[in-house]
């Protein structure tokens, strides 16, 4: 990545997720937990998974890369926060500004489309059951993977080259706790009008493609689980769909609000609670959720405890 350009501005000022010093402590223990419960939790997961041959299956392979992507988008964010929080000077370099920014928008994306592939992973397994295994083989698996990290890299790409740019003055002070896109458009000199389409255009692709398909894909499964005679069946069914519900519902949902609202109706202070949401509580809370509302990876769980016990 090329950060030279014509750039002033050598490095930035972050604001912080708040300006009040009394209660930085308290929020540094507060996100301090949170990040060792999501290292633990995301870490734990993808150990579990990679050790335990019954869970490699399609589902759980992407749970993987779920896991595996938003342990490092975390680790993007969250140890840059916890040092602003216990430092009296928050700068960060431009080209590490711009390399925060870059990983950040690739592992979001990464965590849209990979949640849309478990959307149709779920699909294929209640709709087409028969056809689950040719469908779903491990080499359609490895290609959707392959897409998914392309794709977010090609989103990455095209907001970080629209961001080297834009030339920064004198204004170097990001009212955030990281380097976000919206944030530093306001601090740019020159005209952002390119940026915002782009903005526009890669976000609304982003979050609307993998809704649509999301949306339609839980139409079909709704349908199919209506026509299941067996209670037993049903119940089986929402459970193996009820934890990505979740996790969509709230990832689509904070990522929307904070991107697909124009800047004079969404104050910066809204947005960053909005971005809290989906950079450091949702990584925390996928393997919270798929850990306790799924009965395999307990079961897993379990049994590597208790290997690890007798051994």
């Amino acid at each position: 990545m090329d950060m030279g350009n014509s750039s002033l501005v050598t490095e930035f000022f972050l604001v912080g997720l708040t300006k009040y010093s009394e209660i930085q402590l308290p929020l540094f223990f507060l996100f301090l937990g949170i990040y060792i419960v999501t290292v633990a939790g995301n870490l734990g997961l993808v150990t579990l998974i990679g050790l335990n041959s019954h869970l490699h299956t399609p589902m759980y392979y992407f749970l993987f890369n779920l896991s595996f992507i938003d342990l490092c988008y975390s680790s993007v964010i969250t140890p840059k926060l916890l040092v602003n929080f216990v430092s009296k000077l928050n700068t960060i370099s431009y080209a590490g500004c711009m390399t925060q920014l870059f990983f950040y928008c690739f592992f979001v994306s990464a965590e849209c489309y990979v949640l849309t592939v478990m959307a149709y992973d779920r699909y294929v397994a209640i709709c087409k059951p028969l056809l689950y295994t040719v469908t779903m083989s491990p080499q359609v698996c490895s290609l959707l993977a392959v897409i998914v990290y392309v794709g977010a890299f090609i989103g990455a790409w095209a907001h970080t080259g629209c961001m080297l740019r834009l030339t920064f003055c004198d204004a170097n002070t990001i009212n955030h706790y990281m380097c976000d896109i919206l944030p530093l458009l306001e601090l740019s000199c020159t005209n952002t009008h390119i940026n915002e389409l782009v903005v526009l255009t890669v976000v609304g692709f982003d979050v609307g493609v993998p809704s649509l398909t999301i949306i339609i894909s839980y139409s079909f499964i709704l349908t199919s689980v209506l026509r299941m005679h067996s209670t037993e069946g049903r119940s089986k069914a929402f459970s193996t769909c009820s934890s990505h519900i979740i996790v969509v519902s709230v990832f689509f949902g904070s990522g929307a609000f904070m991107y697909l609202h124009p800047s004079s109706v969404l104050s910066m202070d809204q947005g960053k609670v909005s971005t809290v949401f989906y950079t450091i509580v949702v990584p925390m809370l996928n393997p919270l959720i798929y850990s306790f509302r799924n009965k395999e990876v307990k079961v897993a769980l379990k049994e590597s405890l208790n290997r690890k016990t007798f051994s």
